[in-house]
């Protein structure tokens, strides 16, 4: 079975929501984040599927689908995985390698993903979409979290689990501290 993993850009306050600029995808091409780019590309290799909602995924093909001169390879991964859209409203992706899911519910939703989850391939990952990313942790569904943390502290925004959401069984895996000051934690089930 593939593992689905949730990665986020955080903040200190435990905030993904981005209301200011403190995660800048440009910036990741500077010499001080060669670290955390290498890591970004490890990751991004083990992975052959995206799943996001609409707003994301707009969000990534408005800027990384036409994007020239991309020295981070996000641009080239995104091009190339298999995209797949949790959305009620978009109709053409307009994007090769990405296709629209449709669930008529929570229970559709938690179906399909655990389709995806069961089909052959490598890591599923989950990234942005706060919304989908409350429904697959409240549905129990992901395997790993790897969550960016940036050295910020934003006082507001929605963060990462759903209010009321209560876990354990999480196990450190993986830490990091990158050059530019970012923190990396994967968290895995037990």
């Amino acid at each position: 079975m593939r593992t689905l993993a949730i990665t986020q850009n955080v903040t200190l306050d435990g905030r993904v929501e981005m209301l200011g600029d403190w995660f800048v995808p440009q910036a990741q091409g500077d010499a001080d984040n060669g670290d955390l780019l290498e890591e970004n590309r490890r990751q991004d290799a083990a992975a052959d599927a995206l799943l996001v909602g609409r707003r994301t995924f707009e969000d990534l093909r408005g800027y990384w689908r036409d994007l020239e001169g991309d020295t981070t390879g996000i641009s080239e991964y995104l091009d190339g995985v298999r995209k797949h859209v949790v959305s009620a409203t978009l109709d053409e992706p307009a994007w090769e390698g990405a296709d629209v899911l449709r669930p008529s519910g929570a229970d559709d939703l938690v179906i399909q993903v655990r389709r995806l989850k069961e089909a052959d391939g490598q890591d599923v990952v989950c990234t942005g979409s706060i919304t989908l990313c409350h429904a697959l942790v409240a549905a129990d569904l992901v395997d790993e979290y790897r969550l960016f943390t940036y050295p910020v502290v934003q006082g507001a925004g929605r963060r990462l689990f759903p209010d009321g959401y209560e876990a354990s069984g999480l196990r450190l895996a993986e830490a990091t501290a990158f050059r530019s000051g970012i923190g990396y934690q994967r968290w895995v089930r037990r």
